[in-house]
Order: structure tokens, then sequence, then C-alpha cells
């Protein structure tokens, strides 16, 4: 990977075409194969920091046929234990019908089918006639199984390889690029899970490069036609714009838009609020329709930029929101968002980001649990109270039904007997072939292999 947290391609072979054979895709085989050797040996994020803020706080988070609890002991570390007892083997804290996960605050946990209880620390306090075992049941028999755990950006990390390496080292060199964004200090404005009719690779692919835009999203392009650009990073991979030169900061997201920057800016952000929910904030939308007001006509694009972002920055800090200052190479090179191997998507900016996960359902390749979260910087104390809720796919945001649309299509298509496998863009959609060139690593089969020809 090179120096910590150093930004490099280290699969240069990526750059060239590849093709990703059907079966990374569709069979039953490769999804047992993810279950045994990628999901229970990497970090996985499994929740926020203040999803358990208080002692005894607790959530769930389930991975194929794993469970984990996560919860804040005693001495306000935070824990996690496998959700099941060593007894007889009963989930311990069920999910809830129709919750994407159990929460709550707990001084002990109890099993259901007999009563043994541990405390937070995972140790067995009770054991109804106890003695019946003759004195082999040690305190290791009997205390909840360890499971990693780490936080970073404001997000909890698990990893179910108890002996798992450092959580900071396997983020690199995405930490380092992010850190500047003060993820952590971002809370959530709305989160969605649904399960879905798609492989989980299906899902994170939908959304992990912008070759897709034109096709999918084609309203979009009446606001700017800037070319997009994947790389792989190690493990992880992210994605960006090639902006203008002097744009770095802002067009790099298709903000300004063609014509007079002054109204495309405004129609940009007003479309981007009410159709995709995502990607901005009140203020930044309220800022732009007041653009056409304070600018003169004629104004350049880059001092119209400035004008919205300095303006925005400004009305933000006066009610109590503070955007960290990250320099424009910075962000440039950061581009706009990271796909952190192998099921997590970070949309960053300096005052929003939008995450997307993943994961598989059950041991059907053909179905995922996908779940995406806005998330933004609020005053003191003042960050919405939110909860997953489970949103049908036709009542999710309209640009994010356009993306369902292909990814059930795509799973159909790619059992069709005449296709040979996915042939992604190697500029453009090079983050696709990297998670299967990482994915390979781990599981032994089903890497990208370079066309011939």
């Amino acid at each position: 990977m090179g120096e910590m947290g150093k930004v490099v391609e280290v699969a240069d072979e990526l750059a060239q075409p590849v093709v990703i054979g059907p079966d990374a895709y569709i069979s039953a085989e490769f999804a047992k194969a993810e279950r045994d050797k990628l999901w229970r040996s990497h970090w996985l994020q499994a929740g926020r920091t203040e999803d358990i803020p208080n002692v005894g706080d607790y959530i769930t988070y389930d991975i194929a046929d794993d469970s984990v609890i996560i919860t804040r002991a005693d001495d306000g570390t935070i824990r996690a234990f496998h959700n099941v007892c060593p007894h007889r083997g009963r989930k311990l804290i069920d999910t809830p019908a129709g919750q994407r996960n159990a929460r709550g605050n707990k001084t002990n946990i109890v099993c259901g089918f007999h009563g043994w209880t541990f405390n937070r620390e995972g140790k067995c306090t009770f054991i109804e006639h106890q003695d019946d075992w003759n004195g082999v049941l040690t305190e290791d028999r009997t205390s909840l199984g360890k499971v990693a755990v780490g936080e970073w950006g404001g997000f909890l990390w698990v990893n179910i390889d108890s002996n798992a390496g450092p959580l900071r080292e396997y983020l690199e060199p995405a930490a380092t690029m992010l850190d500047p964004f003060k993820l952590e200090n971002m809370r959530c404005r709305w989160r969605k899970w649904v399960i879905f009719e798609c492989n989980w690779k299906v899902a994170m692919e939908a959304f992990c490069e912008t070759y897709h835009v034109p096709g999918t999203h084609p309203e979009f392009m009446e606001f700017g036609q800037f070319r997009g650009w994947g790389r792989n990073q190690g493990k992880h991979s992210n994605i960006g714009y090639d902006a203008p030169k002097g744009q770095e900061e802002d067009a790099a997201k298709l903000r300004l838009g063609t014509g007079d920057p002054r109204l495309s800016t405004a129609e940009m952000q007003n479309f981007t609020w009410e159709n995709a929910n995502t990607n901005t904030t009140r203020t930044l939308v309220d800022v732009a329709n007041r653009l056409a007001d304070e600018l003169p006509e004629g104004t350049p694009a880059p001092d119209v930029s400035k004008y919205w972002l300095t303006t925005a920055r400004a009305v933000d800090e006066a009610r109590g929101v503070v955007w960290p200052v990250v320099d424009p190479q910075h962000t440039a090179q950061s581009g706009t968002s990271w796909q952190i191997f192998p099921n997590q998507q970070i949309g960053h900016a300096v005052n929003n980001m939008l995450c997307y996960q993943a994961r598989p359902y059950g041991d059907n390749p053909d179905m995922c649990i996908f779940e995406g979260a806005v998330y933004e910087l609020y005053p003191e104390s003042e960050a919405p109270a939110t909860d997953w809720e489970y949103t049908k796919p036709e009542d999710w945001p309209p640009v994010l039904q356009q993306d369902f649309q292909n990814m059930t299509a795509v799973q159909k298509g790619m059992k069709n007997a005449h296709w040979r496998g996915a042939q992604p863009n190697p500029y453009m959609e090079r983050t696709v072939a990297s998670l299967h060139y990482n994915l390979a690593k781990v599981i032994g089969m089903g890497g990208p292999k370079k066309i011939e020809s």
C-alpha cells in the first residue's frame, strides 16, 4: 500500500480492460465462500457511536449467519460479543419484527431459553443449577465470545475475527484522506433500509461509479458534464470528477452547472434536495436561491461558487454549525466518495455525507439488505432522533429509485445464458474491478481477468 495514508494505485493491472464472471454475483457456492472467508475476517461498519451514548446502551448487527451485540460497558468503553448463548446456542437478543436491528439498554443480558445471565462485560453471572456440571463450567466456557470492535469517523466497526489487526491500519488510506472532513461530528438526518432482490455487490456497484449518471440520471447532465474517475486504493477505492481548474472543491460535484451560474447553482441544489434528498443541506439550498438577488448578472462561475460556499459557511457558523476547513487540493484528491472494502460507501463533504451499505440476506445470492443514510452537521443538541426505517423501494427518493430499477434488472440479466460477465470501464468504473480484485484475494475465486484483444 505504501506509506500510511498515501493515496496510490496499487493494482495497476486494473487500469486495463477486465471481465468479471457471472458466478461472483449469482453462485450459491460463491456466497458461502464469502460468508466463511470474507464476512468473518474483515472490519465491517455496524453503527454509529451516538447509537450507544450511555452505559448499558446496545445495538445488534447481523451479517450472513452471524450476529453481534455492541454495547457500552460499565467503564464507558465499547464492547462487542457474539449474539449467541454459550449454553444451547439461542440467539440472546432477537431483532424485533420489521426492524433493521435491535437496540436498547440493558443491565444484564438474559437468555430467553434457560435464563443464563451475562453482564455488560460478557461474563456469565447466573446459571440455574450450575453445580450439576461438576465444576467444568469455567469462566472461559460460559462467557460470551468476544468480537473485535473499534471506532473511527463516528462509526462503530466490528470484526468477527477476535484476532483482527488494528482498525486504523485496515482503513488506510481512506482514514487519512477522510479525517479532515470530521465525519464524527455529523449526525443522521435520515436512514432507510430495504430487502432487495439483487446480490449485495450489485447493490454496491450501482453507486460506486459515475459512468452510469448520463444513462440512469440524465436530468443531472443539465447541470454540468464532467468526466468521472475511479481509483483503486489498496483494499479500498474512491471516485470523483475531473473538475475544471480552480473549481476542485465544488464543481467536482456538479454543483454549478451550465449557463448563468447563479441560476444553475440554485436549480441544481433545489433538484438535488427534492429528488435525491442527499448531498446537500438546507443552508446550501437557501443560499443558492439568493444568488441571483445578491450577485450581478455576468458574475464568473468561480466567483459565484466562492460567494455561495463562503456565505453558506457563515450562515451555518452563526447558528452554531462550524464546517471544517479542508485544503482544496486535498478535497480534489479525496474525490466525492470512498468505498471501504468490502461493503461500505462514504460520500463525504465538509458539511454532509451520504453512506450506503449492502449485506447478504441469508444465504441467497439473489437477495441483499440495502441501507442508505444521510448525515450533516447540527448545532449542539439539535440533531434529530432517528432510527432505521424500513421503506419500500418505491418510497425512496426518486433519484435513488432510478438506481433501484437497475439493480433488480441487472440481477435478472446476469442469469441470461449469453451473458459472459461484467466489463467495467477501466477509467470510470475501476472501483468495480477493484472490489472483485480484493474479494478474489480473500476467497480465492472470481477475480477480474484481462480481456485479450
